[in-house]
């Protein structure tokens, strides 16, 4: 009989477990980038910090996908016309020329898009905590892009 009673529990557990993992909340996925491709063109780090110049092109109807930085980055658009939404779906738009920062963290989720004819190249320097990734996915804020 002990042995049934052990059996007994443990489905009884198995079954708590189950209907607890119902009872979180599901994350959103993250909105996957299309279109985009990007050339470390150097790379160093200096104490905790990694400096890292990037080129980073959007082609027509590309998109980077929902996303924030653990660092600060600067950018400037060396072609084409950038649309720059953030999290509360107002967007920016920088043409060639413009230069812009975009601070750190999570509350400064964002996507970049190209919505013009020929591909957005962009000169991007990051400034992120040493062995940060490039960039952290972060799910669609509900904006219609």
């Amino acid at each position: 009989m002990r042995g049934a009673t052990r059996g007994i529990r443990r489905t009884a557990l198995a079954g708590i477990a189950a209907a607890g993992l119902a009872l979180v909340p599901a994350v959103a996925d993250a909105t996957p980038g299309s279109g985009v491709t990007g050339k470390i063109i150097s790379q160093t780090t200096v104490g905790d910090t990694d400096y890292i110049l990037r080129e980073v092109t959007i082609q027509p109807g590309g998109k980077t996908g929902w996303h924030f930085h653990d660092g600060t980055l600067y950018a400037f658009v060396a072609q084409g016309t950038l649309t720059h939404p953030d999290a509360s779906c107002a967007p920016t738009v920088y043409k060639t020329g413009a230069a812009f920062v975009e601070p750190s963290g999570a509350d400064h989720t964002h996507i970049g898009l190209n919505l013009g004819k020929k591909p957005v190249v962009l000169e991007v320097l990051y400034v992120l905590p040493h062995g940060a990734p490039l960039s952290e996915d972060a799910p669609d804020p509900g904006c219609d892009f």
